[in-house]
């Protein structure tokens, strides 16, 4: 019998759940257990997280990443502050102003950048410039990241290091956007330690939804002060779920036998494979390196026309200007099989 190709690349949110995390949300729907984070469950979360990151942290399980990312935010970034962060960053384009709402009308300072990674050079100048705004400008408290970029991209370590080191000079906060954080480590082949709190950062939005999770999020906080109190902004927030063991036991499923590093593995190759096969096709371009699970590609009109003609699923992404054709975005994940992306090369 033919495999079924599934033919939606719009997103790794379309993607099921895995069946290791569905197995444990059944599992823990038995019985009864302390509400608000009291029960088991969130107890072992926490253990796993401080084998896994090798350290103290101070895990918040949370519905969403907008969620993730705001309350995080709200943390480190006074009312009359600012966050900066790439042009492409999620919390400046696709948060529909939660960072802002959160933060209580923190500025967001977004800087620009050719592929989703800031130039250190920019951050530099951006938070010396601030520096000599004295009460006119909106200090800049917090240093934003996304890894891996919003482009697909992936910053190496040293760059990393190198950006927060230059935050923490000028004694702001830094927090990561890790709605992909196992595609980047994937592709690094890094510890999670060496992605998050070793390369300088006080706060990391831990993706799980787009990993394998139902619905499930974490903020991980690397510094006491900054843990302080979070609790009540997570309750405020709305985000204090009751049955909290639902959320805790989707995360611990992802840490357990590595189940978050194996699924990135995988949208990770099925992405390499995708690009390979646009690589050899004489009206394909990619303008971007691909280095997790999401590849951009630059094809003619007709040929993006008739894909979707062909019920494959995408997005149409902002094509920049000068530039000819139609640029789009195809993302993988880890239930994406060899036969659906060759499904989609054979289309095309």
């Amino acid at each position: 019998m033919t495999e079924a190709i599934r033919k939606n690349f719009a997103s790794d949110n379309i993607a099921p759940v895995s069946p290791e995390v569905m197995a444990a949300l059944a599992r823990v729907n038995a019985g009864e257990a302390p509400s608000y984070g009291a029960d088991d469950e969130t107890a072992r979360l926490n253990d796993a997280m401080r084998a896994v990151f090798g350290c103290d942290v101070w895990v918040y399980p949370v519905a969403t990443g907008t969620a993730a990312n705001s309350l995080a935010l709200s943390a480190a970034t006074a009312p009359f502050g600012a966050v900066v962060c790439d042009q492409s960053a999620h919390i400046a384009t696709d948060e529909g102003g939660a960072p802002e709402f959160f933060t209580h009308g923190a500025k967001l300072v977004p800087l620009p950048s050719a592929d989703g990674r800031m130039a250190l050079a920019d951050l530099d100048r951006a938070l010396s410039d601030n520096a000599l705004g004295g009460v006119h400008t909106s200090p800049i408290q917090t240093l934003s990241l996304t890894q891996s970029t919003e482009w697909g991209t992936v910053y190496e370590l040293d760059h990393l290091n190198a950006l927060t080191r230059r935050a923490r000079a000028a004694s702001c906060a830094t927090h990561l956007d890790g709605a992909r954080l196992g595609n980047a480590i994937a592709s690094l082949s890094c510890t999670p330690a060496d992605i998050t709190w070793k390369a300088g950062f006080d706060m990391v939005s831990f993706g799980g939804t787009k990993n394998g999770a139902m619905a499930a999020e974490a903020v991980l906080v690397f510094r006491e002060d900054l843990a302080r109190n979070f609790e009540r902004r997570v309750k405020r927030g709305g985000h204090l779920w009751s049955k909290q063991r639902y959320l805790s036991a989707q995360l611990l499923a992802l840490l357990e036998n590595d189940l978050w590093l194996r699924n990135a593995a995988q949208a990770n190759a099925m992405a390499q494979r995708l690009a390979h096969g646009l690589r050899r096709h004489p009206a394909a371009s990619l303008p971007f390196e691909v280095q997790g699970n999401e590849v951009f590609a630059l094809l003619p009109e007709r040929s993006v026309a008739a894909l979707e003609a062909d019920g494959w699923g995408f997005y149409r992404w902002t094509t920049p200007p000068g530039i000819e054709g139609v640029l789009i975005r195809l993302v993988t994940c880890f239930a994406t099989e060899p036969c659906d992306v060759d499904g989609f090369l054979d289309s095309l």
